[in-house]
């Protein structure tokens, strides 16, 4: 993306340690300048604008130059926050990491005093929409909101946990002590941080949720429910309650994914033989070296549902991939191999290597004061006479992708992964998650919300939506089946649209 003028701030965090704690060392005192200089040491990067006083004390807040992209002006934040809110952070004051926020307004309305939305992005573990041109949900939500584009912790610019960053934490139980400030609980006490040194006299602001986004404003909606002006969700009620356990959740996930693999092979029936014809190829070869050296075998391949069968235009992607999966036979009596361009393309969809907090927290988001044991494992266990692909193979029947689930040998057989499995296994078994909601808190809401809920989504299961659904006070749903998960995405403004009506009173209640 193409700036007008240099921001104010750095365009790479800085990191350094605290007992092998990652924390950006700021002051506090005079305004932010055009230019940033940087001392070094020994033993640490400090960070300080230049001109900046304050006699050593903390500076919290940096705010970057007013920058364009076509119709839209967008300038960066950055936060230094606690990495543990619950540490006492006078002793442990230079534990903190980094959080970005763009804010992003119509061009000409940099000075207009409008309202903030925050928008939270699903996940977990991916960054924040980088705006290239106003258009879609965020030039609908620019009409008349300043636009608040937080990338979650460990995302993006907000000290990003990367497979090379997290090598600097020395042991696995170091490394899983660390990862386990990113959920839910911390990124909303982000939010709030951002919320009272951002919107003007600490005021209010409303928090568009999308997917596992929603998730985080329902846990904002639990616990710290007065920043609050408005809830918008997008395909993110989560499961809440005793009884939506991380298996509970699975059972009825798996429901769904057979449901969407019919639909797949119903409108590419060409495609049974095809994947049948590589899941025995791979099977007899022992499976196929990767790009990156991971390794590419028969289960490996029934992850591509994650994205092929929950999105829009995945069958379609999905197809387009199959239909390139064999190298030509160029030379009569040469040898069958899978091509450069599918293996390259299997390794771009699943984006384990750039993004690994998916990988290594997604079991987690369902867990509260239990552990998950590779639940998603387990309870493929229980229905593996449908999925096992060797099987489907033998039998003549097509072979069923998997849908949004983490595998415990992905650790195996994903090589950016490989170094984190320790780590991620210690994560499984982590028992002492603390809540992600409150129910009773909940059922008192009185924060207005409007939410997507979309009848055939494959990642957040309509059902436990619904059930999550009648547990929050004043709630407006709005049922489809026009749009899949991505309904956000893929609408352009009209789901934004919608319900922003719903909360103005355009739409009728029934």
């Amino acid at each position: 993306m193409e700036m007008n003028r240099v921001a104010s701030v750095p365009a790479a965090v800085t990191v350094a340690f605290c007992r092998v704690t990652p924390f950006v060392y700021l002051r506090r005192g005079g305004r932010a300048s055009s230019r940033v200089r940087l001392f070094v040491t020994s033993s640490k990067m400090e960070q300080e604008p230049s001109g900046g006083g304050g006699g050593g004390e903390e500076k919290q807040h940096w705010v970057g130059e007013w920058y364009s992209v076509p119709d839209l002006r967008l300038r960066g934040h950055r936060f230094s926050v606690p990495l543990d809110y619950s540490s006492d952070i006078t002793t442990h004051r230079h534990c903190r990491i980094s959080v970005f926020a763009r804010e992003v307004v119509s061009a000409g309305k940099e000075d207009h005093p409008l309202p903030y939305l925050l928008y939270l992005q699903g996940g977990p573990g991916f960054e924040s929409p980088r705006p290239t041109e106003a258009s879609g949900w965020l030039k609908r939500a620019c009409d008349e909101y300043r636009v608040i584009l937080m990338d979650q912790r460990g995302t993006g610019l907000s000290t990003p946990l990367t497979v090379s960053s997290l090598s600097q934490l020395p042991t696995v139980e170091k490394q899983a002590d660390y990862l386990k400030h990113f959920r839910a609980d911390s990124i909303v006490k982000d939010a709030e941080f951002i919320r009272v040194r951002l919107v003007p006299d600490a005021g209010l602001w409303t928090v568009l949720g999308q997917s596992y986004g929603g998730f985080c404003a329902v846990t904002y909606l639990s616990f710290a429910s007065k920043g609050l002006k408005h809830i918008l969700l997008t395909g993110g009620l989560p499961p809440v309650g005793t009884s939506c356990t991380a298996d509970a959740v699975y059972r009825a996930c798996f429901e769904q994914v057979v449901h969407q693999n019919e639909k797949y092979y119903k409108r590419f029936p060409e495609d049974i033989p095809v994947i049948r014809e590589v899941v025995h190829y791979l099977s007899e070869v022992g499976g196929v070296l990767l790009p990156s050296g991971g390794l590419l075998t028969p289960r490996g391949l029934q992850t591509l549902g994650l994205l092929g069968l929950g999105s829009s235009t995945g069958f379609e992607r999905l197809h387009y991939m199959f239909e390139r999966v064999w190298d030509p036979i160029l030379v009569p009596g040469a040898e069958r191999r899978i091509s450069y361009f599918f293996l390259k393309a299997f390794e771009n969809w699943v984006a384990f290597d750039t993004n690994p907090l998916y990988a290594l927290l997604h079991e987690s988001i369902y867990c509260e004061g239990t552990s998950s044991r590779w639940s998603a494992h387990k309870v493929r266990g229980e229905v593996e006479s449908i999925f096992d692909p060797i099987k489907a193979v033998k039998e003549g029947r097509p072979v069923y992708f998997t849908g949004e689930m983490i595998f415990p040998w992905m650790f195996d057989e994903i090589h950016a992964l490989r170094h984190l499995k320790e780590a991620a296994h210690l994560l499984a078994e982590k028992e002492d998650w603390p809540p992600l909601y409150d129910i009773a808190a909940l059922k008192n809401n009185q924060v207005p919300v409007a939410a997507a809920v979309y009848y055939e989504d494959m990642f957040v299961n309509f059902k436990l939506a619904m059930e999550t659904a009648s547990k929050i006070a004043g709630i407006r749903v709005w049922v489809t089946n026009e749009f899949m998960h991505s309904g956000l995405r893929d609408g352009g403004g009209k789901v934004l649209d919608h319900l922003l009506g719903m909360l103005k009173g355009k739409k009728p209640l029934f």
